[in-house]
């Protein structure tokens, strides 16, 4: 593919832990770094830094999709494209985000791998520890995750690599002519 430059844009990767949102958007991140500014911003990190506040309340998760949009905003305002992997459980709170870093802007891709499959990861440990009792409200198990409607993207990455799927984002930005800049 031809290197292209991107109008500042949010890609907001969604979907349950351990679905591969850290890992697809960090591709697509490095990617897009060959030819121009773009932030990899995650929600594990943000749990340590920005958001080392926060739990995991209702209140809590939606304060957190919106600090992770007005960053977002923030680098996007300053021509910096975003690649944000964050669960956000809640079409509320992604709508909330959307309308934050602008319609025109915001880009959601939702990754649908299984619970099963997210299970066999479990690379943190968190079902194994929700299924035992000592985890309460864990996204998939517990708490509730809205699938989302309309996304720009689905991707079951269950059933393509990595590589694979950021080749498919990175077209479909291509393809998009509000999504190109300028061709390198």
């Amino acid at each position: 593919m031809p290197s292209m430059k991107f109008e500042p844009l949010t890609l907001w990767f969604t979907g349950l832990s351990g679905a591969g949102k850290t890992t697809l958007a960090g591709r697509v991140q490095q990617a897009l770094s060959q030819t121009q500014p773009c932030f990899l911003l995650d929600g594990d990190e943000m749990r340590q830094s920005l958001s080392k506040d926060l739990g995991f309340s209702p209140s809590d998760r939606a304060e957190n999709v919106r600090r992770a949009a007005a960053v977002s905003r923030m680098l996007n305002d300053q021509g910096i494209l975003v690649c944000v992997a964050l669960i956000s459980p809640h079409a509320v709170h992604r709508a909330e985000a959307a309308r934050v870093i602008g319609p025109a802007r915001f880009r959601e891709i939702y990754l649908s791998a299984s619970l099963a499959v997210c299970e066999a990861r479990d690379v943190k440990g968190l079902y194994k520890k929700a299924r035992a009792g000592a985890l309460g409200g864990l996204t998939g198990i517990d708490g509730d995750y809205d699938v989302p409607l309309a996304p720009w993207m689905i991707i079951d990455t269950s059933a393509e690599a990595p590589l694979e799927s950021c080749d498919r984002i990175l077209a479909r930005l291509a393809q998009s002519r509000r999504g190109i800049m300028q061709s390198a």
